[in-house]
C-alpha cells in the first residue's frame, strides 16, 4: 500500500523562516544573501502581523532592498489600509539612508496629483523625510489645499523635513489657518531644535492672544523647550485661568523657574483643584528639600 504524498507548501516554508530570521534577527547578517530574498517572499506572503514585523525589521538593515516594495504595498489598492499606511511612514523613516532616492521621489510627487485622495495623503506622508528639500514646495502647495486632512499631512511632512528656514512660513500660516491645522503646526514646531527662540515667541504669543482652546496644548508644547525666564509673566497670568489643568500646569512652570516664594504657594493650596494643590505641595517639599 503506497504511503499518502503530503502536499509540500512552500510557502508555509517562507513563512516559517521568516519567523526564524525574526526571532533571531541576527541571523540576517550572518545570512544575508538567503535571508533578504526570503523576507521579500514572505512580506507577500504572510499575515498582516507577520508583514509588518518584516517591513520593521528590513526597514533597519535591508533599506536599499526593501523601499520598492514598500512603495508597491502603498500603492496597492489590495493591500489592507494599515499595512499601506504603514509602507508609507516608513518610506519617509528610510528615505533619508538610501543611496539614491529620486526615482522614489519623482514616484511620491507624481502621487501628490493623483485624484485618489488616499494616494495623495500616503504620498505626503512618505515624502516627509529629514533632508527631503525637493519635497518643499509640493508640500507647501499641499498646505494650501483644501482639503483638512492633506493640510495637516502635509504640515506634519513638512516639518519632518527638519528645514528651519520654513519656520517664517509656518508661523505665517498660523494667522489665517483653520483650527485643525493650527493644532497641527503649533504641535510639530518644538522640533525645530535650532530655532528654539523663535518657537519659544511664537508659542508665548500663542498663549496670550491665541485660542483659548489650543492655551493647554500650548503650555505643554513650551515645555518641550528650555526653561525661558521671560515667561514667567505669562506663567504668573495662567495662574488664574478658568481651566485648573492650566492652573497646575503653570505652577509647575513656575517652579521650574524658582521665582515663587513660600507664601505665594501656599495660596494655592486652597485652590478647588486637587491638581493644582498637588502641584503646590510639590513646590513646597522642594523648597523645604532645598533649605535644608
Amino acid at each position: 500500500m503506497k504511503k499518502p504524498v503530503i502536499p509540500f507548501d512552500l510557502a508555509q516554508r517562507v513563512i516559517n523562516h521568516a519567523k526564524c530570521y525574526i526571532d533571531n534577527p541576527g541571523l540576517i547578517l550572518k545570512e544575508r544573501h538567503r535571508a533578504i530574498p526570503l523576507l521579500l517572499k514572505a512580506l507577500k506572503a504572510g499575515d498582516i502581523s507577520l508583514r509588518k514585523q518584516i517591513i520593521l525589521l528590513l526597514g533597519s538593515v535591508a533599506k536599499e532592498e526593501i523601499y520598492w516594495p514598500l512603495y508597491e504595498i502603498m500603492k496597492d489598492e489590495k493591500e489592507p489600509d494599515e499595512l499601506r499606511d504603514q509602507a508609507a511612514i516608513h518610506l519617509a523613516v528610510i528615505g533619508p539612508f538610501l543611496d539614491d532616492p529620486q526615482a522614489l521621489i519623482r514616484k511620491l510627487m507624481n502621487d501628490i496629483s493623483s485624484p485618489d485622495r488616499e494616494v495623495r495623503t500616503r504620498a505626503i506622508v512618505a515624502l516627509g523625510w529629514e533632508g527631503n528639500l525637493s519635497a518643499v514646495l509640493p508640500l507647501i502647495e499641499c498646505i494650501y489645499q483644501p482639503d483638512q486632512e492633506i493640510q495637516e499631512v502635509a504640515v506634519n511632512a513638512l516639518c519632518n523635513l527638519k528645514d528651519s528656514r520654513l519656520i517664517g512660513l509656518l508661523a505665517d500660516r498660523l494667522k489665517t489657518c483653520s483650527f485643525d491645522q493650527k493644532r497641527a503646526i503649533l504641535f510639530n514646531l518644538w522640533r525645530f531644535k535650532d530655532k528654539e527662540d523663535e518657537v519659544a515667541a511664537i508659542y508665548k504669543k500663542e498663549l496670550e492672544t491665541g485660542d483659548p482652546a489650543l492655551k493647554l496644548d500650548v503650555l505643554i508644547l513650551l515645555g518641550q523647550l528650555d526653561v525661558r525666564p521671560e515667561n514667567e509673566q505669562v506663567y504668573r497670568e495662567l495662574l488664574r485661568d478658568r481651566s485648573a489643568k492650566i492652573r497646575a500646569l503653570a505652577l509647575e512652570r513656575l517652579g521650574e523657574l524658582n521665582v515663587l516664594s513660600q507664601e505665594e504657594i501656599l495660596v494655592f493650596l486652597d485652590d478647588n483643584s486637587m491638581d493644582v494643590k498637588r502641584a503646590a505641595l510639590v513646590l513646597l517639599q522642594k523648597i523645604r528639600e532645598q533649605s535644608s
